[in-house]
């Protein structure tokens, strides 16, 4: 594998994890029945740093890629869209992972064997993990194998070395591992981060919480916990004082919107929360941030939307 040199200043939000070649129906056609698909790339971690990058954060997505034209173009979309990718490695013995979108029946994915699904710890040796900000991971990197599961822990344990916050999005994909199995994997990653995502249907298929106060019982050690509940709306737990502090919880409505995919939106609100975090929000400044940028995403079948859309 070959990586570039690292630059000298930390971004201030790293993310990792694999990105793949997406294939889509254009707006409202299922895969069954279109004619033609679109080329984009998507991946739950670069996904947050390119919407993150879109509203202004410096942010920098670490992963590998195939020495192939895909791999080519992931990371040259990646960069486009403001997004470092010095961290990216090329590993010239496995393909780029390749997904399709089947907008309102979920995704298939071909990812077994990628270059992604082979990193270890040594993917981030020279990535200052100590100096950013935030850095995001979710819970697809560990699914994918033994090797990237070690990954995520050397990376936990050096976020902790640092004085930055680590953001986890429990992301389970059913694709990958059963709920049974997923469970306490993810639950242990989540107890170590300092921000977590999670969705309300998938706490409930994982863990069985049946409302957002059971996720938080079951989460207390996040200083912030946002559990999303699909249409209805988000609520953070925050408690950014002493072990003891009470929590302070925030409820924000999500917007209505005339949803045409949903795959990706979760990515878009996990980066405008986070970037409204750095940019100092308050509560409900954070999660109507998220929202407003799930809202792009719910509209399209890709998982970015630069701009709203008309």
């Amino acid at each position: 594998m070959t990586a570039t040199q690292s630059p000298l200043i930390a971004p201030r939000l790293i993310t990792l994890g694999e990105t793949m070649v997406m294939l889509t129906p254009g707006r409202g056609h299922s895969l069954a029945a279109a004619a033609e698909l679109q080329v984009h790339v998507g991946g739950a971690e670069s996904n947050v740093a390119t919407h993150a990058a879109a509203l202004g954060i410096d942010a920098a997505w670490v992963s590998a890629v195939g020495a192939d034209v895909l791999g080519d173009r992931v990371r040259d979309a990646i960069a486009a869209r403001g997004v470092d990718v010095t961290w990216v490695r090329t590993d010239s013995g496995a393909p780029t992972g390749v997904y399709f979108k089947d907008p309102g029946h979920g995704v298939l994915y071909y990812r077994a064997g990628s270059a992604a699904s082979r990193m270890t710890p040594d993917a981030v040796a020279e990535v200052p993990l100590e100096d950013a900000e935030v850095v995001h991971l979710s819970g697809i990197t560990p699914a994918l194998s033994p090797s990237c599961a070690a990954l995520v822990d050397t990376v936990i344990d050096r976020v902790g070395a640092g004085s930055g916050r680590l953001s986890f999005d429990v992301n389970h994909r059913t694709a990958l591992w059963a709920p049974d199995e997923a469970a306490p994997t993810l639950l242990a990653l989540a107890r170590r981060a300092d921000i977590v995502f999670v969705g309300l249907d998938e706490a409930q298929t994982v863990w069985g919480c049946e409302t957002v106060e059971d996720v938080r019982e079951l989460l207390p050690e996040p200083a912030r916990l946002v559990v999303k509940d699909g249409d209805v709306g988000a609520t953070e737990f925050a408690r950014d004082g002493a072990e003891t502090a009470t929590d302070s919880t925030t409820f924000v409505p999500a917007i209505p919107t005339e949803v045409i995919e949903p795959v990706g939106a979760g990515d878009a609100f996990a980066a405008g929360y986070l970037a409204a975090h750095l940019s100092g929000d308050d509560a409900v400044g954070r999660l109507s941030a998220g929202h407003a940028r799930a809202h792009l995403v719910l509209r399209s079948t890709s998982d970015f939307v630069a701009d709203d859309i008309q």
